[in-house]
């Protein structure tokens, strides 16, 4: 899937794109078709760069229905000749969840949609998932027989259908189905979560990997073994380093961190850093310089995973590096560090917007840490930040740091927030904007009331329930 285009921040489609609260507000004071067509465009080409990560659904599915808008679009787009041959959940996917929050608000078409798509589409599972958390047994029982005939009655079939009764999100449908009077039906569900299970049994009895009574040079082998078939195993097999290892091996793990093949070595340096080794910061000072990326990226790892007071000492004296050790430096002092670190904090958050822009990886790190530390002068950059960027996740994190830096922002960000795409960015709106806006009050009482709302975001709001005036909360 290639990167979303995104649009600029100040246009309506840009705002929607990035799940932000204005989105919504300017929507609904745009021309509806202007409206809807921007909306249409956002579900069917997802702006997430992170989809697994980056919420929109209901962000979507709350504007639809207060545009009231008709589905024609997104059923044009699930059954598009397109999906015959591109079964990518990223294609499809965030259409089937803004139908799966319509449903759950009572929109029938909605459902009509998710039962024939689950019935005919490439994305099936997902749609199906949806369907479990919404639709009545009888709507789920009717689709037992045209999820069945995409597994056809063969050892491969059976094998199939075994694994994706196996790996399902969301059980419900094929409990249901296992109930199903007919062989065709319930006995071959139930066979298939037989054979799931032993799957899973099987997998337990044969795990894979070396075992705490191998040397450290096989667990040295395993993971260089593993690094030249593309797998990273640095992390697991500096735990069974910490399993095989006894005070005898230390100068064998220090000579594969200093120059053993990549994959002994980035293991070394993990297991090190984990035991806190006194020599092992001048060794991920010295494999960060490394010509083989893959040693210079697990030495940051390794350091970023380092806890303790030498570890953030070092961090001071990196801080200024221009390499990824200096920008994880910078990250571990935003994380770690204390008040006097903040302007080594703030100076890094600058220059990385400046240099790699808003929506560098780097600055999630950095702004929880000006967060963190209460850097005031902080706010001009992370409202650049919070306007700008096109991950929530990161926006979010922003408005939390913003809670405790900028003075103006229960009266400003904070209010566009409670209309936001991630749930955790509405809580801190709801723990912060000023309620003497009328905006504000409305808002709070319908996610009061709303029952797709997350649980923690409503608690937060009935905390602030009695700082508003009580007039402003009737219907």
């Amino acid at each position: 899937m290639f990167d979303p285009v995104i649009a600029p921040s100040g246009t309506l489609l840009g705002l929607l794109q990035r799940g932000r609260g204005d989105g919504t507000l300017h929507a609904l004071a745009a021309p509806r078709a202007e409206a809807l067509a921007a909306l249409n465009h956002c579900v069917l080409e997802d702006p997430r760069h992170d989809w697994q990560v980056e919420n929109r659904s209901l962000y979507y599915a709350r504007l639809f229905l207060d545009l009231h808008g008709g589905l024609q679009a997104i059923e044009a787009h699930l059954f598009a000749a397109e999906d015959h041959y591109d079964d990518e959940e990223a294609r499809t996917g965030l259409a089937l969840a803004v139908l799966g929050h319509l449903a759950s608000y009572g929109r029938r078409d909605a459902l009509v949609v998710l039962r024939r798509y689950a019935a005919t589409g490439a994305n099936w599972a997902w749609a199906l998932d949806e369907l479990a958390l919404r639709d009545d047994d009888a709507g789920l029982r009717s689709l037992a027989e045209p999820v069945l005939a995409r597994f056809p009655a063969t050892p491969e079939g059976d094998a199939e259908l075994a694994a994706a009764v196996r790996d399902a999100f969301e059980p419900r449908p094929w409990r249901l189905w296992a109930e199903d009077p007919r062989d065709a039906v319930g006995a071959r569900v139930r066979a298939a979560q037989e054979q799931g299970s032993f799957d899973r049994w099987q997998r337990q009895m044969r795990p894979s990997g070396p075992r705490p009574g191998w040397s450290i040079q096989a667990v040295f082998d395993w993971a260089q073994q593993g690094l030249e078939r593309g797998s990273v195993l640095h992390v697991p097999a500096a735990r069974c380093l910490s399993a095989v290892a006894g005070p005898d091996d230390r100068p064998a793990i220090l000579d594969a961190a200093r120059g053993g093949p990549d994959g002994a070595r980035c293991a070394a340096l993990h297991y090190l850093a984990e035991a806190r080794d006194p020599a092992v910061l001048d060794l991920i000072e010295a494999a960060a310089s490394s010509p083989s990326r893959t040693v210079a990226e697990a030495a940051v790892g390794a350091f970023e995973r380092m806890c303790g007071e030498e570890a953030v000492d070092r961090a001071r004296g990196w801080a200024h590096r221009p390499d990824a050790l200096g920008a994880s430096a910078a990250g571990v002092l935003a994380c770690r560090g204390g008040a006097q670190d903040a302007p080594l904090v703030l100076g890094a958050l600058r220059e990385t917007v400046r240099a790699e822009g808003p929506d560098a990886p780097a600055l999630y790190t950095l702004v929880d840490g000006a967060g963190r530390l209460g850097i005031a002068c902080a706010a001009p950059v992370l409202r650049h930040v919070y306007r700008e960027t096109a991950s929530s996740q990161l926006r979010g994190r922003t408005a939390r740091a913003l809670a405790g830096t900028d003075p103006t922002f229960a009266t400003g960000f904070a209010v566009e927030c409670l209309w936001d795409c991630e749930e955790t960015t509405r809580e801190v709106a709801a723990l912060h904007a000023e309620t003497g806006d009328i905006r504000v009050a409305e808002r709070l009482r319908r996610l009061a009331a709303d029952p797709a709302e997350e649980a923690e975001v409503q608690l937060a709001v009935r905390s602030r329930i009695g700082g508003v005036q009580p007039d402003a909360l009737q219907p």
